[in-house]
């Protein structure tokens, strides 16, 4: 698993420090985590459902089995979801041209023996690069959505 999230990471922020940790919603430095026992294929539609649920759009499902099958993965189960509100991700990388690199906000997901796993950088780290206190709360309301999205995807395989 260490692997695996560490190529997960680096493909997220390659700055962050890595704790695995199996509880469902977790804070691992600047990282929160989630564990599905949902299989692949559901865990992502229970990710997505949630997602659309809480008001923000998918705009991208990217696969990255590719280059990581190179590496050395036997799995096509990697896959970064690309998730935010248009007028927000707009407002914010015009005002705050220092974010772009970072937007939209995205979440690694991929298979883990029975197991899936979701993780993202906690949206609160941005808001060390913005002065604006309004502007800041954003990421206070993403970092929030964040934990109730994550957790809907952990407990789903329990309703």
């Amino acid at each position: 698993m260490m692997a695996r999230l560490v190529v997960l990471i680096a493909l997220l922020v390659s700055s962050l420090s890595v704790v695995a940790n199996p509880f469902a919603a977790v804070f691992a430095s600047n990282l929160i985590m989630a564990r599905s026992h949902e299989k692949f294929p559901e865990a992502m539609l229970t990710l997505q459902s949630s997602i659309k649920e809480h008001g923000y759009t998918v705009a991208r499902v990217q696969r990255i089995d590719i280059g990581l099958t190179g590496m050395g993965f036997k799995t096509d189960k990697y896959r970064v979801v690309f998730v935010g509100k248009k007028d927000e991700i707009q407002y914010l990388t015009k005002k705050y041209p220092e974010l772009t690199p970072y937007m939209p906000p995205k979440v690694s997901i991929f298979a883990e023996d029975e197991d899936t796993v979701a993780v993202t950088v906690n949206p609160a780290v941005y808001k060390d690069m913005i002065d604006d206190e309004e502007d800041r709360r954003i990421f206070d309301r993403w970092e929030n959505d964040v934990y109730s999205v994550f957790k809907d995807f952990s407990e789903a395989a329990e309703n």
